[in-house]
């Protein structure tokens, strides 16, 4: 089927216009460009137009993992993180989600796909490029009982591959805050860790604050509904606070429904500016300085 023209497109459908520029650059730290429209080129140089100069590309699975390698390899100002996320160690295991009972999984060797899934993404995290091992942890919101022990071995495999290889690690936690937070106290946290898509309430900010974890937050923070995520911002210190888009998902207000992408951070950088109270280009100036320091870039 051919693609929809933007005059065919509805309201909807169509990208939101570009904000006004950033005077002060900031990194997208968290974003899928391969689940986006267009080519990478042209989401770069959209979002460079209004002062988002970075992006991390993030996998979800080997293949996601290795398009974002290799992306990265081939664009300076693209760094990756490579993962399996919660959700597909789950269906590597058992196999067929809606089928296969955890025996089953075991006798078609479901463990061993896992370990040789790993593996891959063991390889890919020693590239120089790749910045960070994730998004990994715990999602107990799509992923059923029968698949959380796989969710959680495959959790605490990347949290040593990103310790061995000196990377960040980055979190999905989604309906499973305790268990992500006991899991990396289990293992021992690397030195620079980053929530993704920050999704716990102010008492949790104040422990990942404790503990030196960056907390990233996305277009979702502006929803009407979210005051708990407004709460969480304004307490976690300035330093260890991070913006995303996990594009082409949570496109902020007045957008949200609409296809997301990097050149919309600026509407979510205003909105987390307005919740801490202080300027547009004092939030940037630490978001630039943080994102760097979290993927040592």
């Amino acid at each position: 089927m051919a693609p929809r023209t933007i005059g065919a497109m509805s309201s909807k459908d169509a990208p939101p216009p570009l904000p006004e520029p950033l005077l002060v650059p900031v990194a997208d730290s968290h974003t899928h460009l391969d689940m986006q429209s267009g080519t990478v080129e042209e989401a770069l140089t959209k979002a460079a137009a209004v002062g988002v100069t970075t992006v991390v590309q993030v996998g979800c699975d080997i293949k996601g993992s290795q398009w974002a390698a290799e992306t990265a390899a081939a664009h300076e100002n693209v760094h990756a993180a490579v993962a399996l996320h919660p959700n597909e160690a789950p269906r590597i295991v058992l196999g067929d989600p809606d089928g296969w009972s955890r025996q089953g999984a075991r006798e078609a060797g479901g463990d061993a796909a896992l370990d040789d899934a790993l593996a891959e993404i063991d390889r890919l995290a020693s590239l120089p490029y790749v910045r960070a091992v994730g998004e990994t942890g715990l999602d107990f919101f799509r992923t059923g009982p029968e698949g959380i022990a796989a969710q959680e071995r495959s959790f605490r495999a990347h949290i040593e591959i990103a310790k061995r290889h000196g990377k960040a690690l980055v979190i999905h936690d989604r309906e499973a805050h305790a268990d992500v937070l006991r899991v990396l106290d289990e293992e021992g946290a690397p030195e620079r860790t980053v929530f993704h898509c920050y999704s716990g309430d102010a008492d949790m900010a104040r422990i990942c604050a404790a503990k030196g974890y960056y907390m990233s937050f996305a277009g979702n923070m502006t929803f009407k509904n979210a005051q708990p995520l407004r709460d969480a911002l304004a307490v976690a210190p300035l330093e260890l606070v991070l913006v995303e888009t996990d594009a082409p998902f949570l496109t902020p207000a007045p957008y949200r429904g609409r296809p997301n992408a990097p050149y919309l951070i600026p509407v979510t950088v205003r909105a987390m500016a307005a919740v801490r109270g202080i300027g547009e280009e004092e939030l940037c100036a630490a978001i630039a300085v943080n994102t760097a320091t979290a993927f040592d870039y």
